[in-house]
C-alpha cells in the first residue's frame, strides 16, 4: 500500500510537471521567446530513460545550446502515447505494441530507435490462489491495462490457449492500480508489468503464464513535428540512449539502484528486471525484427475493436518505423 501512495504522489507530480511545462510554453509563445525546449518522458519500464535522467546526460549536451529539458512521468505506455498527442511530451517510451496502436488510429509519430527486448509482461495470480492456468480464467476478473503489452499479451495468452475472451471479464486498470486490485482480492488475475510485477512477486504472487514471444520490445517515439522541426535535438536523444545501453551493461549494480530507487523496490527485485527480463544486447535500429512482432500483434486490434479496420494497421506499418537516427547513434557524443 506504501508503494502505491508513492506511486501516486510521483504521477500527481508528474501531471503538475505537465501543466507547469504547458504554461511556460504558452507564456514564452506569448512573448515572442525563442527558447528551445525538449519534453521527454522517463519510466521504471525504461530503465533506460532513467538512467539517462539519473546522470544528466541531456542536460549536459544541451547547454551550450540553451536547450530547457523536462522529464514527464509516464506510467504506462498508454499514458506515454496520451502526451505524445496531446503535445505535452516531444518523445516517449511504449511498448511496440502501444506504438503501432497509436498509429493506427492516427497519432502522428515515429519509432527512432528500441530501448530494449523485454519479458516485461505475464499472466499473475495472488499468493495461494487456486487459479493455475488460463482455462480457470472463464468467469473470473482479469485487471490489464488496455492500450499496453500487458493487455495484448493476455489476449494473445487466451487465444493460445483456447480460453474464450468473452468469457473474462478484463478490468481496465493502469498498471499500479491492477497490482493493488491484485491484493486485495478485487480481480482474480492480472496483467503485470514489470518492475510492479517483479515486486508482487516478492509478496507471493505466482507468473502462471509467461511467453516472451508476446512481449513487443520498448520502442522509443517521436512526434513528426518534432522530428521536422528539431531533428538534431532527436539525434542527441538517440546518442544518449546509445550511451546508457553501454553504461547500463558495464554498471549494472548502479543501474540496478538507480531503478530500486525510481520504482521504490528492493535491489534484489530490480536486479532481477534488468538482469533476468531485460535484453540490452541487441540491435537498437528499428527494421525487420521489430516488424515481425507487430505484424503478428497487429491483426489483433482489429479483433478486440482497439481499430477499426486491418489497412489501418497496414498503414500505420509502412510509417512508423524510421530508422534515420539510431543508424547514426553515436554514444561519444554525449557525456
Amino acid at each position: 500500500m506504501t508503494y502505491h501512495l508513492r506511486r501516486s504522489v510521483a504521477a500527481l507530480a508528474a501531471a503538475s510537471t505537465v501543466l507547469v511545462g504547458a504554461t511556460a510554453c504558452a507564456e514564452g509563445e506569448a512573448s515572442g521567446e525563442g527558447a528551445r525546449s525538449l519534453e521527454i518522458d522517463y519510466a521504471t519500464y525504461n530503465p533506460l530513460s532513467l538512467v539517462i535522467k539519473d546522470q544528466g546526460w541531456l542536460e549536459d549536451a544541451l547547454a551550450e545550446d540553451d536547450v530547457d529539458v523536462t522529464w514527464v512521468k509516464s506510467d504506462g505506455s498508454n499514458k506515454a502515447n496520451e502526451s505524445l498527442r496531446a503535445g505535452a511530451i516531444d518523445i516517449g517510451s511504449t511498448a511496440g505494441s502501444a506504438a503501432l496502436l497509436a498509429r493506427a488510429n492516427g497519432s502522428p509519430i515515429r519509432t527512432i530507435d528500441i530501448y530494449s527486448q523485454p519479458e516485461w509482461a505475464a499472466v499473475v495470480v495472488g499468493p495461494d490462489s487456486p487459479i493455475t492456468e488460463l482455462s480457470q480464467l472463464e468467469g473470473k476478473k482479469v485487471a490489464a491495462t488496455q492500450g499496453t503489452d500487458p493487455y495484448f499479451f493476455l489476449v494473445q495468452a487466451l487465444d493460445a490457449e483456447g480460453v474464450d475472451r468473452s468469457k473474462v471479464s478484463i478490468e481496465n486498470l493502469q498498471h499500479a492500480d491492477g497490482a493493488t486490485a491484485l491484493q486485495n482480492g478485487a480481480v482474480d488475475a492480472w496483467a503485470g508489468l514489470d518492475p510492479i510485477m517483479a515486486d508482487a512477486q516478492t509478496g507471493g504472487a505466482e507468473l502462471i503464464y509467461r511467453n516472451i514471444d508476446f512481449n513487443t520490445y520498448g520502442f522509443l517515439n517521436a512526434t513528426e513535428e518534432f522530428l521536422d522541426d528539431e531533428p538534431e535535438l532527436a539525434q542527441v536523444v538517440v546518442d544518449a540512449y546509445a550511451k546508457a545501453r553501454a553504461w547500463v551493461q558495464e554498471n549494472p549494480d548502479e543501474a540496478v539502484t538507480i531503478l530500486a530507487e525510481e520504482a521504490g523496490i528492493e535491489e534484489d527485485v530490480a536486479r532481477t528486471v534488468l538482469t533476468e527480463r531485460t535484453n540490452l544486447d541487441f540491435d537498437h535500429v528499428p527494421g525487420q525484427a521489430q516488424l515481425d512482432v507487430l505484424k503478428t500483434v497487429g491483426p489483433l486490434f482489429v479483433e478486440t475493436g482497439d481499430v477499426e479496420e486491418q489497412s489501418q494497421i497496414d498503414d500505420a506499418l509502412e510509417v512508423l518505423l524510421d530508422d534515420t537516427w539510431a543508424a547514426k547513434a553515436d554514444a561519444a557524443k554525449v557525456g
